[in-house]
């Protein structure tokens, strides 16, 4: 080959997903305090939790972890002054938990746990006057926090406390030629940028802005003779990509633009076959973060053992139908 592809070697086993393997490893998620990635991931332990709790619902198991102790938890984390979440007590609010946040305590169907509008106030002051919305009081932009901004919005029902316009066109200055979409405008395009830009414009009824035939090929490039897909040319396969590209293209109606098979196999060899647990590549340790996001590639793909999984938000689609949440996809 002139231009030798960067990639991976999977193995052939497992070939089928390892349910109960994954249901023990994400309820046992945690459960040691004194484990040292527990200790060292305190930053992001919001998200943490709405990974493993999504997971188990997936799997039909959300009873497996203490719900009145999640839900405690993320009552301690709203902050009293601004209204915003954060990853843990102590922390600063931030958009990214704000919206884990939220994710979980509409899957328990407990909004009314926190105070909403609040967070409605806290999420309208991160935008800014060319429509873009800031992380957190820190003040850096990025197409992630417009993502958030609307889904948290659209789960409270609140989009109306946002310049809409303003926010669409922000999102839409971060397209680039290719027909991806990057963190700012002028910035490289990335699959997981690209899925909150596709999954921004599903939620706010603006897919028609999309050159999908164009996104859409440059997103298909993504898979590698391994099976599996990458986030940017010349990357090695992960399986989160799996769900960042796959959610895009289920989007804008062209799941069937990849080769489906290839995708599975890849995704399956990167499950732990003793803990439980997948991993971003074939033969390294499985985290929470990749669990989530193979199981949701996974539903997305069909698999039967698990429940439909909506391809906007990476929640189960029962709680976005119970939400009345109605974000656009294609149909060809």
């Amino acid at each position: 080959m002139a231009f030798p592809t960067n990639d991976v070697s999977i193995s052939d086993e497992p070939k089928e997903l390892l349910f109960d393997k994954h249901v023990e490893y994400i309820a046992n998620h945690g459960n040691d305090k004194n484990d040292y990635e527990y200790c060292m991931t305190e930053f992001l332990r919001m998200s943490g939790i709405y990974w493993g709790v999504t997971g188990l619902d997936l799997m039909y198991q959300l009873d497996r972890v203490n719900r009145q102790e999640i839900v405690d938890f993320i009552k301690k984390c709203q902050c009293p002054t601004s209204g915003g979440i954060s990853a843990c007590e102590g922390h600063d609010p931030h958009i990214l938990y704000t919206l884990s946040a939220v994710q979980i305590l509409c899957i328990y169907d407990c909004l009314e746990e926190i105070d909403t509008d609040a967070i409605g106030r806290y999420v309208s002051s991160l935008q800014q006057l060319d429509g873009s919305f800031f992380g957190d009081k820190w003040g850096e932009v990025d197409t992630r926090f417009s993502f958030c901004a609307v889904a948290i919005l659209s789960l409270i029902n609140k989009m109306d406390v946002i310049d809409l316009e303003k926010a669409v066109n922000f999102v839409m200055s971060c397209c680039n030629s290719d027909g991806g979409f990057g963190s700012k405008p002028n910035a490289e395009s990335h699959a997981g940028l690209i899925y909150c830009c596709v999954g921004f414009l599903s939620i706010t009824d603006q897919l028609h802005r999309l050159d999908c035939e164009k996104l859409a090929w440059w997103l298909c490039e993504r898979q590698l003779p391994s099976g599996g897909l990458n986030g940017r040319p010349e990357k090695l396969p992960d399986v989160c990509y799996s769900w960042w590209v796959l959610a895009s293209l289920t989007i804008m109606g062209r799941l069937h633009w990849i080769s489906a098979e290839k995708l599975q196999k890849f995704i399956l060899s990167c499950q732990d076959v003793e803990t439980g647990g997948f991993s971003d590549r074939t033969g390294n340790m499985p985290d929470i973060f990749h669990t989530l996001f193979g199981l949701g590639a996974l539903s997305l793909l069909g698999d039967k053992r698990l429940r439909k999984v909506n391809p906007t938000f990476c929640m189960p689609q029962y709680v976005i139908d119970r939400c009345n949440v109605k974000p656009k996809i294609i149909t060809l």
